[in-house]
């Protein structure tokens, strides 16, 4: 089970992190993923760090956002810097059982429930 909070209500260039508790799962066993979802949009890939610690980020991201992972907590973290207003969406974790990090979320195995961001300019 995975339980996502954080999230709020920001001006742009503000900052949050997102946190994504585990239950019944070592993080560090699995990948684990950030998406996102704005009104009327898909769900898309924002960065997952691998089982071995490797970090991936959507290029929209990347420079602004970083994720880590706290083995001892079994929580991984999302941390949104100079938040822009297109970043608004509902920020979904998520967990995936292959060995390798996938983008697309319907490869993904669990999830959390989603917690929103709001960013206004």
């Amino acid at each position: 089970q995975l339980q996502a909070s954080g999230g709020g209500l920001v001006q742009a260039g503000d900052s949050l992190r997102l946190s994504c508790v585990a239950s019944g799962r070592t993080l560090s066993t699995v990948t684990m993923g950030w998406f996102r979802q704005a009104p009327g949009k898909e769900r898309e890939f924002v960065t997952a760090i691998s089982r071995s610690g490797g970090l991936y980020y959507a290029d929209s991201v990347k420079g602004r956002f970083t994720i880590s992972r706290d083995n001892a907590k079994n929580t991984v973290y999302l941390q949104t810097n100079s938040l822009k207003p297109e970043d608004t969406a509902v920020y979904y974790c998520a967990a995936d059982r292959a060995s390798y990090v996938r983008r697309t979320a319907t490869e993904y195995d669990y999830w959390g429930q989603g917690t929103l961001v709001t960013v206004s300019s």
